[in-house]
């Protein structure tokens, strides 16, 4: 990748009408329709000139090996001010709240240093030391849920009865929040993430999601005083009374650090082992073959979380005019990575569009590349191998028991609704 002149000067754009589906909300809910518009661009239209009605412009970045470049030159594409896709009214209210020092902002939010220091807040909450400790517990609760599988069977809705809630029990945990407030850091969750989909959403309005964010607020602001005053052994205590270079972290950056780890901390994970189980379903050979080879459950994992792509794009700003793909991008235009898309290349994946529980080397990007690299990504593979490795082996039988429905966003989501049937020993 290299400078170059003003695009707008030297350059056509590069638009291809197909990309407009990563701006709509509901496209990630037809995934025929959006695999099919993201192999069209892969191969005729890799970097896209995007213009739709409500969001400002960006460039669409499709092929693996361009959103890995990116990603590596995270001082030329920087996160802020537009770290993911969202409407033009709610970039302008994000900028101006941050600006205030009232919005939010997350580590999805920052640029090295500040991002660097604040990712070390929680990073000694989930390395291997620490997880290892944590994995007797993993295994206690999906026992229990999928007792609960059990108990609420022989139909159930997968999503909403067993996949939103073990992960949310994991988390909140560690947090080390009261049990009784679970439900409520589950609807916010569904309520943040879902605010395109008019069945989550507390309203479609770029204030109804600023309520959402309150309510986290004004909940994590309690929590950070009473830690702050009384400190326990848990993750809560560890951020309300981190430190950054010597100084305690601002009000903000602690109740932001608050809200990604309660929300994305959960609501990923459960897309993947949501969306995992219906691939399973979809393929009951690869069921029947993971069943008898419980070894392959490493990449069994993995393989759902290349499909399900729970984070389904993160943007970047270039602060220099440079080039992608021979494509002039200037200075201050905005590139969106599209996740879902690097995942099914052909270029990197052999038969991308099967799923394969033994696919080994699996370099999928679902939890994103260099610096930015999922805080959580470990923790989210050892919730779903201690799942699946405490579910499969307790299938009698299993089957759809009607049309699974996927949360309508840009951002992130999975299935919603996964009703099956089934019986277990």
């Amino acid at each position: 990748m290299s400078a170059g002149t003003d695009p707008r000067i030297t350059d056509p754009r590069i638009t291809d009408s197909a990309a407009r589906v990563l701006a709509e909300p509901q496209s990630y809910a037809d995934e025929k329709r959006l695999h099919e518009s993201l192999a069209h661009l892969r191969a005729k239209a890799p970097v896209s000139w995007v213009e739709v009605s409500d969001y400002r412009p960006f460039w669409a970045i499709t092929k693996h090996a361009d959103i890995m470049n990116i990603e590596r030159q995270n001082d030329l594409f920087t996160n802020f001010p537009r770290p993911l896709l969202t409407i033009t009214e709610a970039d302008d209210a994000l900028l101006r709240d941050i600006e205030a020092g009232t919005g939010l902002r997350t580590l999805i939010h920052m640029d090295d240093p500040h991002h660097r220091d604040i990712r070390k807040v929680g990073a000694d909450w989930f390395r291997p030391k620490v997880l290892k400790a944590l994995k007797t517990r993993s295994d206690e609760l999906a026992k229990i849920w999928v007792d609960k599988m059990a108990e609420k069977g022989p139909e159930l809705d997968f999503a909403q009865d067993i996949a939103v809630n073990y992960p949310l029990y994991m988390i909140l945990t560690l947090l080390g929040l009261p049990e009784s407030d679970f439900p409520r850091m589950l609807k916010l969750t569904q309520e943040m993430f879902g605010g395109n989909d008019t069945e989550l959403q507390r309203g479609g309005g770029v204030d109804d999601m600023l309520a959402v964010l309150l309510d986290f607020f004004n909940y994590f602001s309690a929590l950070t005083a009473s830690r702050r005053e009384h400190p326990t052994e848990d993750l809560s205590s560890a951020i309300a009374n981190a430190k950054i270079n010597g100084e305690p972290m601002s009000d903000m950056d602690t109740l932001s650090y608050y809200v990604i780890v309660a929300s994305a901390g959960h609501d990923t994970t459960s897309a993947g082992i949501a969306g995992g189980l219906l691939e399973l379903l979809r393929n009951p050979g690869e069921l029947a073959r993971l069943q008898n080879d419980m070894s392959l459950m490493g990449t069994a994992v993995e393989e759902m979380i290349r499909c399900v792509v729970p984070v389904k794009e993160f943007m970047r700003t270039a602060q220099a005019d440079t080039e992608v793909r021979g494509v002039k991008i200037a200075k201050g235009e905005s590139v969106l990575l599209s996740y879902v898309s690097a995942n099914r290349d052909e270029d990197v994946f052999e038969d991308p569009m099967r799923f394969d529980v033994g696919r080994d080397p699996n370099k999928h990007l679902s939890f994103g590349y260099g610096v930015h690299f999922c805080l959580g990504a470990a923790l989210a593979r050892m919730e779903m191998n201690s799942f699946f490795t405490e579910l499969l082996p307790r299938i009698k039988t299993i089957e759809l028991a009607g049309e699974p429905e996927l949360v309508a966003t840009t951002f992130v989501g999975g299935l919603k609704h996964l009703p099956i049937r089934v019986t277990l020993k």
